[in-house]
């Protein structure tokens, strides 16, 4: 019965709140407290007595009464941060001021006019409770962050007491070192204290709140200019928050050391509610909003890693203000690599840890902001990038990432999904050592829907990209220049296609060099250069172990000669056109030889209908994306400069886009994106011109593969008529023992192109980021039916 009644006179307080024409005094207790002296409201019930409309009511007709509401839950706050919070009462009138906070504030982030609401002074609400308070006083906002970082090291609250105490000796909050009270054992903290489901409850909503407070970002329009800091996640980064460095270990180590499956019984989480992964969760959205910091603008020393000292000397530290940018990127210990490695690894494989019982295992959902914070890390901290790349591991991270890829392919609601997943290989491709990791052998059979195959994990990567350019959907056209970025960055380093690998690759070119292709827009030839990069690598560099690709290059040998007799007259190029309006399937699937799927696999499903979304901004062309890096003969790499690469518009003949507009991704502007030209429907002002075809035919490096079936293809021929073979083997047979040595155009250097921070992609990341935590939070759902502006919420 209490809980109806306190729900009722909460209830009531709301209204009388509303309807108050009057403003009320702050001195009222009796009246204020009503908001958070009762018991029994828990969040969904503060969401579902608060309605909207009524926040919005008391905003614009009575705003005094919704700015006292606001700076006396604050101020409640404050003494609990104050008083340590030591009784039952006093720790719900805690979670209640939260709870009512997180309802509010979205509605005031909302209101331009409000804006500054939070970094205004209040008068008489200083730090120290005495006479001095006026010139010392705090904004709002300052003294909301502090106090919710104090009470999330609160002994009894958030905390473990180390103390075995009674009222009289409870520590004071102040005195006590929050470092020793680091959450959960790792990074730069070797103790992992007795899990307590209470303190992981109470730590799940003060950081629900920040999350709240930080979420400001969402209610400003996306912009280039990447110097628009979040003041609220800069003052709570900065070395006002005292208590930064143990906040990060612990949001840092909480996710990490998860461990969903527990201890293994089957159907665990059906029995007992994990009361650990809402707090991950919130802890992981915290993290990466925490780290949104455009490294592009920053010469910072530290983004290297290079420190020296304890896990993370505190000494003066150079580089970023943002004190969680600062700590990521100066964590060096190889056994803290190793332990967020291995748990970043062991959370993104869990959507794909298979059972014989169904639904037996617990699953996470909250791969996409591991994804960000994967990406952060390797960011920002170059010697995490290394330890990464040294040892296969890296593969724990790339199944999954390939395992997303290939299911969200037909879906529309996860493209930033699949963008998030390609920059991150982007990323890894850009270092040698990823490439020659990929030479591992394939054995861990996650069921995927893709074709059955032997092989190493390039060829899952091929296989995977074929997959997603020959079967996704159309707003995935941007990202083919990015999946053969990769593929050809990784090439230099095969070791050994399978014929399943080399078929897709084959196909893709086939597909890519018809003339309606080439012709209906003004970048599609891109995609032949990188193919036959990708090519131009492995007969070069990696010929002796890969039989299969020439053997298919043979058998394709028509496909390599079309393009070079490729028309480039007016007449041709119109008729190449006409086929398009009789092809409208930009890629044909014919052909493509398409194995049984594996076992247990389930088709990549489109969005259910009216699955909501959140718009994205563009993301940069692959130029943009990324620069030339040349690979020495020592096995260094130095970069190249754009100037030697630009000596004609076109840009260097193998390479990049150097075409001035980037291809737009899933665009919040259209206004502004309609000049961009997609990437397979020609605009309306471009046409081609026999000028054009021939400003990039003349530079398809089609040298070495000419040279190559010159020589082999007279040799093959010969074989099948003197041995009437029509059988592949004894030709693999032939070809393995073959060696085009001295006989192919002297090697041509390897380009690699590699990822560069930039601030699209930082406004890109900032949109997708708040994405993610606009729909994941929805019990309570805290800024549904706001007025965001950072991005669009539309229906699939």
């Amino acid at each position: 019965m209490g809980s109806a009644d306190s729900k009722l006179n909460f209830r009531k307080a709301v209204i009388q709140l509303t309807t108050k024409t009057q403003p009320v005094e702050a001195t009222d207790d009796a009246f204020w407290d009503q908001f958070w002296a009762d018991t029994a409201t828990s969040v969904q019930d503060v969401f579902a007595l608060v309605p909207a409309a009524e926040i919005r009511a008391v905003r614009e007709e009575s705003p005094s009464n919704l700015a006292t509401l606001c700076y006396k839950a604050v101020e409640k706050l404050v003494q609990g941060a104050e008083s340590g919070c030591h009784t039952e009462k006093e720790r719900q009138i805690i979670l209640n001021c939260c709870r009512l906070l997180t309802r509010i504030l979205p509605y005031i982030f909302e209101d331009p006019d409000w804006r500054g609401f939070f970094w205004s002074t209040v008068p008489g609400a200083g730090r120290g409770g005495g006479d001095e308070d006026d010139e010392n006083a705090r904004p709002l906002a300052e003294s909301l962050l502090l106090a919710v970082t104090d009470l999330l090291f609160c002994p009894d609250f958030t905390v473990q007491s180390h103390r075995r105490s009674t009222v009289d000796t409870a520590e004071d909050i102040h005195s006590i070192d929050s470092c020793e009270y680091i959450w959960e054992a790792g990074v730069g903290f070797a103790h992992s204290p007795q899990p307590n489901y209470i303190h992981d409850l109470n730590r799940t909503e003060l950081l629900k709140l920040l999350l709240t407070c930080f979420s400001e970002a969402m209610y400003l329009p996306p912009s280039s200019d990447s110097s628009n800091t979040n003041p609220w996640v800069q003052f709570f980064c900065s070395t006002e928050n005292r208590h930064a460095l143990p906040l990060f270990t612990s949001l840092l180590n909480v996710v990490c050391a998860y461990d969903p499956v527990g201890y293994g019984i089957p159907y665990n989480h059906l029995l007992f509610s994990d009361y650990r992964e809402p707090l991950v969760e919130e802890a992981a959205q915290v993290l990466i909003v925490t780290l949104d910091y455009d490294s592009s603008t920053s010469s910072s020393p530290t983004v290297d890693g290079t420190t020296t000292g304890t896990a993370m000397d505190d000494v003066d530290p150079p580089g970023p203000d943002n004190l969680f940018v600062n700590y990521l990127s100066r964590i060096h210990r190889e056994e803290d690599f190793q332990f967020i490695l291995k748990g970043v690894a062991r959370l993104l494989s869990n959507p794909l840890v298979q059972t014989y019982l169904p639904n037996s295992a617990k699953k996470i959902q909250f791969h996409q902001e591991l994804l960000v914070l994967f990406w952060k890390l390797c960011d920002f901290n170059k010697k995490f990038l290394f330890f990464v790349l040294k040892s296969s591991d890296v593969l724990d991270i790339l199944v999954p990432i390939l395992y997303f890829l290939n299911d969200a392919r037909a879906d529309q609601s996860r493209v930033g999904l699949m963008h998030i997943g390609v920059f991150i290989l982007l990323l890894l491709s850009g270092e040698r050592n990823f490439g020659v990791r990929l030479n591992k052998p394939y054995s861990v059979r996650v069921p995927m829907d893709i074709p059955v195959f032997t092989g190493t994990h390039a060829d899952l990567l091929i296989i995977v990209f074929h997959k997603i350019i020959t079967s996704g959907h159309q707003r995935l056209q941007p990202l083919f220049d990015c999946l053969l970025t990769i593929v050809v960055n990784v090439s230099p380093y095969l070791k050994s296609l399978s014929m399943v690998a080399a078929n897709k690759l084959l196909h893709l070119l086939e597909a890519f060099s018809t003339t309606w292709f080439l012709f209906s827009a003004v970048q599609n030839h891109h995609l032949v250069f990188f193919l036959l990069e990708v090519f131009n690598n492995i007969i070069q560099y990696q010929f002796d172990g890969n039989s299969n690709l020439v053997y298919a290059v043979i058998r394709k040998r028509n496909v390599f000669h079309q393009l070079a007799n490729l028309p480039t007259d007016s007449q041709a190029i119109q008729k190449g056109l006409q086929r398009k309006k009789r092809t409208p399937e930009p890629i044909s699937r014919t052909n493509s030889q398409e194995g049984a799927s594996m076992e247990g696999s389930r088709p990549a499903a489109p969005a259910e209908p009216g699955t909501l979304k959140t718009s994205l901004v563009a993301t940069p062309g692959i130029d943009k994306l990324t620069e030339k890096s040349q690979v020495s003969e020592d096995g260094t790499m130095r970069s190249l400069e754009p100037e030697s690469l630009q000596s004609s518009p076109e840009g260097n003949p193998s390479s990049a886009v150097s075409d001035g507009e980037p291809w737009s991704g899933e665009a919040s502007h259209p206004r502004r994106d309609r000049r961009r030209l997609s990437s397979a429907s020609s605009s309306g002002q471009w046409t081609p011109s026999p000028d054009w075809v021939m400003s990039w035919k003349s530079k398809l490096p089609l040298q070495t593969i000419m040279r190559l079936l010159q020589v082999l293809v007279p040799q093959v021929e010969k074989i099948c008529i003197d041995k009437g073979l029509t059988d592949e083997s004894e030709i693999l047979k032939f070809l393995q023992h073959g060696t085009l040595v001295g006989l192919l155009p002297v090697p041509h250097p390897i380009l690699i192109r590699k990822y560069q921070a930039n601030s699209g992609t930082a406004m890109w990341f900032r949109t997708y980021m708040w994405g993610v935590i606009y729909l994941r939070n929805v019990d309570p759902p805290i800024w549904y039916d706001t007025d965001v502006k950072l991005f669009e919420i539309q229906r699939v």
